[in-house]
């Protein structure tokens, strides 16, 4: 098998269990590899380390499979992993409209690879060249595993990184079992969804703010509800769900709305309890037409896309961040809450925090912190790959001239470090 030697004193992050090898930590591959071929992993005096897939064109050059010495690398190893992902979730995964995210990547010990399901349809995306290579034994373990189909939606620009193609037949469409349907419809507790998987953001939908959704519905009581950045509803619907007086969801996207209205339309088949209404505008500028007209929300949800890739694009991103959460905080009436997230990876928990207290700060308002949220459960980090903990979120609750009010309810969810606690078993 062709080896790939790791540089003397480099070699520590493989036996940590670290799965990512980058170009310089890589002193010479010893024979031919192609792009997404498994190649033995050695120490500069080729013991070896463990086997991973090759990419020579990334930066990241080896992506760890397995760390065993005596158990390489192949399709049977891959098949294995996939169910062992698909069983950790548990006999819910599979129940009737669960919407379960079935593998996370590197925390669930392979590279590149997400799997999605929506009620038994899985939704994968394949961000690396070893995740392409085993493709077909990924979609066979799936299938093996219960699933009705699974459809490939590999189209994401970080394949550019890999020498991948991004589009094509190759990277969206059937990759086993039958066609899905145009819209699938998946239960979250007691809110319903259509995922479009085809069309959709990702894999169809944000199964990673499962939590998050369920504790702000529960400070939605009553209040007047301001959804940004809002897709198809998710928030909007959790707040119109938990008692709110009013719920306006805004997007720049005109078709991610018309399938919000959908959905408030599944859920509320004899009309929303409540007053609704979908706007499609860019949120910094509606935030600041809000801001000029003198409109304050009770409740307010800012769900970014990612603002940052890379610690190079941080600058900026934080500049983004700290700008819409400025808006927001001066949109807040006293006693209101403030739902604010990132999904950037690159922005660590505690540069979200600092920014958001910047932009306190510049508002002039005081704020608590009632809860914070985090990715679902079925997004697990891998305690050797910390990367893997990328969404972050705070609820932050507006004090009225910096005192206390008792008007705000702290979140149901809240536990005493911070967290939050499922409201449902992680899984349903």
């Amino acid at each position: 098998m062709t080896t790939a030697y790791v540089r003397a004193k480099r070699e520590w992050t493989v036996q940590h269990r670290h799965p990512w090898i980058f170009s310089g930590a890589v002193e010479r591959l010893e024979g031919d590899a192609l792009p997404g071929d498994v190649v033995r992993v050695a120490d500069a005096h080729g013991a070896t380390l463990g086997f991973g897939t090759w990419s020579p064109h990334s930066q990241i050059r080896v992506r760890m499979l397995s760390f065993d010495p005596k158990r390489p690398a192949n399709a049977a190893f891959v098949k294995d992993a996939v169910k062992a992902s698909v069983a950790r979730r548990g006999a819910a995964a599979f129940a009737p409209h669960a919407g379960v995210r079935f593998v996370h990547g590197e925390s669930d010990g392979l590279p590149g690879v997400v799997a999605d399901c929506y009620d038994g349809w899985c939704v994968v995306q394949l961000a690396s060249a070893g995740a392409e290579t085993f493709k077909n034994e990924i979609a066979a373990a799936l299938m093996e595993a219960g699933a009705k189909g699974v459809y490939n939606r590999s189209d994401v620009d970080s394949r550019l990184h890999e020498g991948l193609a991004v589009e094509g037949e190759t990277v969206v469409g059937v990759l086993a079992g039958a066609e899905p349907p145009e819209l699938i419809e998946i239960h979250e507790g007691a809110i319903k969804y259509f995922v479009d998987i085809r069309h959709g953001h990702k894999t169809g939908f944000y199964l990673d703010q499962r939590e998050a959704r369920a504790c702000v519905g529960a400070l939605a009581a009553g209040r007047d509800c301001l959804n940004c950045f809002s897709y198809t509803g998710g928030f909007g619907l959790a707040c119109a769900a938990g008692g709110a007086a009013r719920v306006e969801n805004v997007d720049l996207s005109a078709p991610a709305l018309a399938l919000a209205e959908k959905n408030f339309a599944l859920m509320f088949p004899d009309g929303a309890p409540c007053e609704t209404a979908f706007t499609c505008a860019d949120v910094f500028k509606q935030l600041r037409l809000f801001r000029d007209q003198g409109r304050q929300f009770d409740l307010i949800v800012l769900d970014p896309p990612k603002f940052a890739d890379t610690k190079g694009q941080l600058m900026r991103a934080t500049r983004g961040y700290k700008d819409i959460n400025l808006l927001a905080m001066k949109l807040l009436k006293p006693g209101g809450v403030l739902a604010t997230f990132s999904c950037s990876g690159a922005m660590a928990q505690d540069l979200f925090d600092k920014v958001c207290a910047e932009a306190a700060f510049d508002a002039k308002r005081d704020f608590q912190v009632i809860a914070r949220t985090r990715q679902a459960a079925d997004h697990p980090v891998a305690l050797a790959f910390p990367e893997g903990f990328y969404l972050k979120g705070l609820i932050l609750r507006a004090l009225p001239g910096g005192g206390v009010t008792p008007s705000t309810p702290p979140c149901p969810h809240a536990l005493p470090g911070g967290g939050v606690a499922p409201p449902t078993p992680p899984c349903s």
